[in-house]
């Protein structure tokens, strides 16, 4: 049986819900389950969530609100939705408390580190220092804007080896990991580019947009794959050997 992977919603437009396509398709692509999960304002629902599905994938979206982080509004912060924020950060929790596998994208990244107590460079231009443009302005997604380099000893280094050009669409960025969290990845400027929390099978969290890059690098479908295969190992399906 394959694994159902809960795919949580990037937001509001207008009063519609949404998730992008190339979310679900590599969810799809290797070999998951996907189901959109939307916002509720429900602790019940929320432990439904976390029981129904195996994995679980938090996308990309726009900022999160700083008090939500300790801090107030400085100059760059975006548009933010504190109904999305607390629904997601509420959800992670459960979700990690209950050991199930994560895989966080872009904001999603974000709300791992908020959800484990961390803070948010509220925009790249804060960071001390000269830093890369990380707003690519590229034809296609899928295409790359500047590399990472993997920690020794993370996950992602055996995903994804050393060294890895990626995409890159976000003007903040990770500043204090939150609690149990490690660095994994970093760009050439220092901004941190992946984590993952500590003593757990999967719970990775990284800066680009893998999902745009599934039908062009190996390394993101590599990385789907890894996060569906924990996911179906939490299932508890005996049938499945490693990918």
């Amino acid at each position: 049986m394959e694994p159902r992977i809960g795919i949580i919603v990037c937001g509001f437009t207008q009063d519609r819900q949404f998730v992008t396509n190339p979310y679900i398709q590599s969810v799809r692509y290797a070999k998951g389950v996907p189901l959109v999960l939307p916002v509720v304002r429900s602790d019940r629902l929320l432990d439904e969530y976390t029981d129904l599905c195996d994995g679980f994938l938090f996308c990309g979206g726009g900022d999160i609100t700083p008090l939500l982080f300790g801090e107030e509004p400085c100059r760059g912060n975006g548009k933010t939705d504190v109904t999305v924020d607390l629904f997601q950060i509420r959800l992670m929790k459960k979700v990690l408390q209950a050991c199930k596998p994560v895989f966080a994208i872009c904001r999603g990244m974000q709300i791992l580190s908020v959800a484990c107590g961390g803070t948010i460079w509220q925009d790249i231009s804060l960071i001390p220092g000269k830093t890369l443009d990380h707003m690519q302005q590229s034809a296609a997604r899928s295409e790359v804007s500047h590399r990472i380099r993997t920690e020794k000893g993370s996950l992602l280094r055996k995903y994804i080896g050393s060294n890895l050009f990626v995409n890159s669409f976000h003007h903040q960025a990770v500043n204090i990991p939150g609690k149990n969290i490690r660095v994994s990845a970093c760009a050439q400027d220092g901004t941190i580019e992946a984590i993952e929390v500590k003593n757990h099978p999967f719970a990775v969290g990284v800066q680009w947009h893998p999902e745009c890059m599934y039908r062009t690098s190996p390394e993101m479908r590599g990385l789907f794959h890894e996060f569906v295969f924990h996911s179906l190992i939490k299932s508890g399906d005996p049938g499945h050997t490693s990918l």
